[in-house]
């Protein structure tokens, strides 16, 4: 199993979103033209992890979602959320079953 972790990928993103030159850096070039274009990444992301997960392509779906998490992770840091936040409100949802929780949403 990999020490590597979400929070170690959101770090490298925000050190690159702050100081990497956009000319060197995917990171630094995405977040440079703007949340709405980390954002069609993102979807267009998420578009090819279902696609990849319906044709059953395991490979192309591990792929996609290391896509997907990370675009996700440039998103989250241009809006200034962290994973943490994400994390606590996880947290707080599993205090009750996720059919309850939906219907509180819901109301």
């Amino acid at each position: 199993m990999t020490g590597f972790s979400l929070t170690d990928l959101e770090r490298i993103v925000s050190e690159r979103v702050h100081s990497a030159d956009p000319a060197a850096s995917w990171t630094a070039k995405l977040a440079a033209a703007g949340p709405a274009k980390a954002a069609k990444k993102l979807g267009e992301e998420a578009v090819e992890t279902v696609i990849a997960s319906l044709a059953g392509d395991r490979e192309n779906l591990v792929a996609e979602s290391a896509d997907l998490l990370y675009h996700w992770l440039v998103v989250l840091n241009l809006a200034g959320v962290s994973v943490e936040e994400v994390m606590r409100e996880l947290e707080r949802r599993t205090a009750q079953s996720g059919i309850a929780e939906k219907a509180s949403r819901l109301a």
